[in-house]
């Protein structure tokens, strides 16, 4: 800051008196510029508007101009993101990094920072992510805010449970959550606490999974949130749904959608619209056209918001699920086309679960050959996916499509590889 105010004072021409006089001392002026004395926000202002310069340039080297381009970019990077176009994010966040106007701007710097790491796990490298994630874990506390701690925490743990070190993804939330003085629930840690007991249930442990939704719901209810309300049920009832409670995850997943209709925006209502129609078609398949109707909703809801592309996708990957229940598979390919469309630039995992589900319908549509093809491209997306609860069942969907298409051995193979996701 000193340099900064030597640099510009002697731009204008200006010896460090005429810059003093008549508010300062000239050896006040020297000790600021040679960084022995820090000076007032009040005498930061009084330089900044003898010098003709913005105050921002003064604290961090950034002009005014600067800085409005650097926010401009961060918001174009932050509405890429929330749109779904995470290339597009991933690219302009890294650009932003790269920009040397951040140094002097340590917040602004990690929030670059945080959606360069989320957009590089929409990407499916998460590898990179975890890297980027554990970078900002490892800075000095101090200059991390606790939400901000909290969020790369839960960032970290969901990477690390996607990838399929389930250890890790663990770890991560249980060194905040489990500790000898667990600390006051707020948002951000009933969200920790969610990756927490996604992780129980990828793992396969349900019975500490429905213990531990038991705990969240209790704690969101102290909490009075109903943010943390909607995902304690959320949570609970995909718990449910896995040890095979049907009708207790119908309770929850309903609570859940009423408290989010109440006070939730519309994006996160239509999302979670989706999801409760797809739990609902798990657990209650004979009610389908009860569904097909939710879904409808949904997707009208997610069109008129600023959903992403992967909310839509999701929602049209559900009604396609729906119209093959409903021996529709015409109109299952009609909201296929548009999942297709949308296919370039997904998660990998997400590629594949749409590839199987276009296997899926080109088998009811008896096109075999075509359906065996897409089967194929599913399988190889898969297999290059971390072996978890989520994969298994997904490996197990492949096989039973294959058995129906007459593909045993390929069939077989398919169903060894859902046994091996579960450790059989």
């Amino acid at each position: 800051m000193g340099q900064r105010i030597k640099t510009v004072r002697r731009q204008r021409g200006l010896s460090q008196a005429q810059l003093a006089h008549p508010e300062l001392s000239d050896s006040y002026v020297s000790l600021i510029e040679s960084g022995k004395r820090t000076p007032t926000p009040a005498v930061l202002e009084l330089l900044a508007e003898k010098l003709d310069c913005s105050l921002t340039y003064l604290i961090n080297g950034v002009t005014a101009e600067q800085m409005q381009e650097i926010e401009l970019a961060l918001s174009y990077a932050q509405m890429a993101l929330n749109n779904g176009e995470v290339v597009e994010a991933r690219t302009r966040y890294a650009e932003l990094l790269a920009d040397s106007g951040l140094a002097g701007l340590p917040q602004m710097r990690q929030d670059v920072e945080y959606g360069l790491a989320l957009a590089t796990e929409a990407c499916g490298d998460l590898d990179q992510a975890i890297v980027l994630l554990n970078g900002l874990r490892e800075n000095d506390e101090a200059a991390t805010s606790p939400e901000r701690h909290v969020a790369v925490a839960v960032a970290l743990s969901r990477c690390y449970r996607e990838k399929g070190d389930l250890a890790r993804a663990m770890q991560v939330p249980e060194q905040i959550l489990t500790g000898p003085v667990r600390p006051a629930w707020t948002d951000g840690l009933m969200r920790l606490g969610g990756q927490l007991l996604a992780a129980y249930i990828d793992r396969g442990d349900l019975l500490r999974a429905r213990q531990f939704a038991g705990e969240l719901i209790a704690a969101a209810e102290l909490l009075a949130s109903p943010q943390a309300l909607t995902l304690a049920h959320w949570e609970a009832a995909i718990a449910a749904v896995e040890a095979g409670y049907a009708d207790e995850a119908v309770t929850h997943v309903e609570r859940a959608l009423a408290i989010q209709s109440e006070y939730g925006d519309p994006r996160r209502l239509a999302r979670l619209r989706s999801d409760y129609a797809q739990v609902l078609l798990i657990v209650r398949p004979m009610e389908a056209k009860t569904w097909r109707d939710v879904l409808l909703k949904a997707e009208k809801e997610l069109a008129e918001s600023s959903a992403s592309s992967i909310d839509k996708m999701r929602c049209a990957m559900n009604l396609v699920r729906v119209e093959l229940l409903l021996a529709q598979p015409e109109r299952a390919e009609e909201h296929m086309r548009f999942v297709c469309d949308l296919l370039d630039g997904m998660p990998k995992v997400l590629q594949a679960e749409a590839r199987l589900l276009h296997g899926e319908t080109l088998a009811a549509l008896g096109m075999q050959a075509d359906a065996s093809r897409e089967l194929l491209a599913g399988a190889e997306c898969l297999g290059q996916a971390p072996e978890t609860r989520f994969t298994a069942h997904a490996w197990l969907t492949a096989a039973r499509v294959l058995e129906r298409i007459d593909e045993p051995d390929r069939s077989v193979d398919a169903y060894k590889r859902a046994m091996a996701c579960v450790g059989l």
